[in-house]
């Protein structure tokens, strides 16, 4: 029989064959298989779960950072030493100067006390001072004065005029007193700047800024004793600095450091212009009494413990409601309402006449012809136009002298 040929192998058979492995090596392979798939599976799941962990906490430690600055210790930017100084026409640089000759007064007497500022007028002691300031401390009251570097000292009064609202107080055994320069009030304009110095609320020290917003305003004030004889009169700059109870007193000063007026006055919401005796706080409507007028009546205290009033010798009719002052027909006491041999006698005025003007300046009532002829010196010339009968009269007199009680 012919030679048995051996059978070719298919094509599945080669694929399966494998001239290095030993017998049995293909089963030994099915077997590992199944366990090296496992481990890739476990693998990439630790993977995945590695790779979640790291975004939670990556992101948990970006939103610290972003919140919080990072995990060391913050130091924030800051602007290094500056220059101490100022610039002589800033508020900063006004105050600056002013501040040392500006004081604060503490003022008791009869059960009452108080609380105003004053500034230094010269070397031997004076300070000027508002008269409701100290009023309560009568003649045997206490007054103490504290200057901004914290030294007190006690003062005595050398005299005080309710008329103007000005009193002039002495310090005695304190050195290295530096007074306010004074300046001109007649040379100020309106929206010229201010500083204002005080210790509103007794808070001292304190420095407010703004401007003159008007001039010649007639402010009247006091009149608590009810017969008048403590009114005030005042030709007053008016001022948006703020100025609240504590500021009675203080200087109003200019952009050069100069004092152009006391503060004396504010009005506040509901009620009239009154010292700042009140609680009332400052709408912006403050007033000072000019410095010019201050400064007379300082001086005359200080040379003779009294202040003069110019006068022009009537009675005027304060219960007068139309337009202009009124003289009345007779004064109260039943004499002469224009005073024999005075100023408006001299000058041809008569009881009845109706004054309208004072100088250039137009006259509503009776309270503005007292503040109007106030603003002048005992002396001056003054101009009146008046009405009589219908028509108006021009009269120019020398304004008398009174002295204060």
């Amino acid at each position: 029989p012919p030679p048995a040929v051996p059978a070719q192998p298919g094509p599945q058979q080669w694929l399966q064959y494998d001239p290095w492995s030993t017998p049995g090596a293909a089963a030994v392979a099915q077997q590992t298989t199944a366990p090296k798939a496992r481990r890739r599976g476990l693998g990439f799941a630790a993977g995945l779960v590695f790779a979640l962990i790291a975004g939670v906490l990556g992101g948990a430690v970006g939103a610290y950072t972003e919140r919080n600055g990072g995990l060391s210790t913050v130091e924030l930017p800051q602007a290094g030493p500056e220059a101490a100084d100022r610039a002589p026409g800033s508020v900063a640089g006004i105050a600056s100067r002013a501040l040392p000759s500006v004081v604060t007064l503490h003022v008791g007497g009869g059960g009452e006390q108080g609380t105003g500022t004053g500034f230094v007028l010269d070397r031997r002691g004076h300070i000027l001072t508002n008269h409701h300031v100290v009023d309560s401390a009568g003649t045997s009251g206490r007054i103490t004065v504290t200057f901004s570097s914290g030294e007190t000292a006690r003062a005595t009064l050398v005299g005080k005029d309710s008329g103007y609202d000005l009193a002039v107080v002495k310090v005695q055994g304190v050195s290295r007193l530096t007074p306010l320069p004074l300046g001109n009030s007649d040379s100020v304009r309106v929206g010229d700047p201010v500083v204002a110095i005080g210790a509103p609320f007794d808070l001292q020290n304190t420095v407010t800024s703004g401007i003159i917003s008007a001039k010649g305003r007639p402010i009247t004030a006091g009149g608590q004793k009810g017969d008048g004889s403590d009114v005030s009169y005042v030709d007053a700059l008016q001022t948006d600095a703020p100025i609240n109870p504590g500021n009675s007193g203080g200087p109003l000063l200019d952009s050069r450091a100069r004092v152009i007026g006391i503060n004396s006055a504010i009005r506040a919401a509901g009620d009239g212009a009154e010292p700042d005796r009140g609680q009332a706080g400052s709408i912006g409507l403050g007033f000072a009494i000019p410095i010019n007028q201050g400064k007379r009546v300082a001086e005359e205290l200080i040379n003779t413990g009294r202040a003069t009033h110019p006068v022009i010798g009537v009675t005027l009719d304060m219960q007068f409601t139309g337009d202009g002052a009124r003289v009345a027909e007779r004064a109260r006491e039943g004499g002469a309402s224009v005073t024999p041999g005075g100023a408006a006698a001299a000058a041809g005025i008569r009881p009845g006449d109706v004054i309208v003007k004072a100088g250039d300046e137009r006259v509503h009532s009776g309270e503005e012809l007292i503040i109007k002829i106030r603003a002048h010196r005992p002396g001056d010339e003054l101009r009146l136009t008046l009405r009589r009968g219908g028509r108006e009269l021009v009269k120019t007199l020398t304004l008398g002298s009174s002295a204060s009680d």
